[in-house]
């Protein structure tokens, strides 16, 4: 558990620098496909950890002003009856769809606007709230953990 939402949001910011890389790639290295990274994109890994960042950014908002979010309990309802497999590439097809200006734009602002909104929603309903606190963990540092090994293949295959 942390003490305060500082020091949440400066380990996950910690956590995402890594990721920052991918902005540093050409058009073409984001589109070839790593075999090392489970077949993925450096495109593709944008897309799936902005799309974690959407709903966090989506849950952050509605916590702001009440004690329970819609969008939470949506997306749980989602993924129990659908499955990962499912949902994630429903979200890759969205992500690979957007055109890669679009896509960068949205690589540069959405992990800031996520960290923002965060630092305004009570603590109580978040940070001190366990199933909050292990779903905004999820949509980030862990999340980015998972994809740390997949970030490496990437950047090597483009020389980074």
């Amino acid at each position: 558990m942390y003490l305060d939402a500082r020091e949440f949001l400066d380990e996950e910011r910690d956590a995402w620098r890594p990721f920052e890389a991918l902005a540093d790639l050409t058009d073409e290295q984001l589109t070839v496909p790593v075999e090392a990274a489970h077949g993925w994109t450096g495109r593709q890994l944008m897309g799936h950890l902005l799309s974690g960042h959407e709903v966090a950014l989506a849950v952050a908002t509605e916590l702001a002003v009440k004690e329970t979010s819609r969008a939470k309990e949506s997306a749980d309802a989602d993924w129990d009856a659908r499955g990962g497999e499912v949902v994630n590439a429903e979200i890759d097809a969205i992500w690979v769809a957007l055109p890669m200006d679009e896509l960068r734009g949205r690589f540069d602002t959405l992990p800031g606007e996520l960290r923002d909104h965060l630092a305004v929603v009570p603590e109580s309903r978040w940070l001190k709230h366990s199933d909050h606190h292990r779903f905004f963990r999820s949509e980030t540092a862990a999340h980015y953990a998972d994809h740390l090994a997949d970030l490496a293949a990437i950047l090597a295959d483009a020389g980074r």
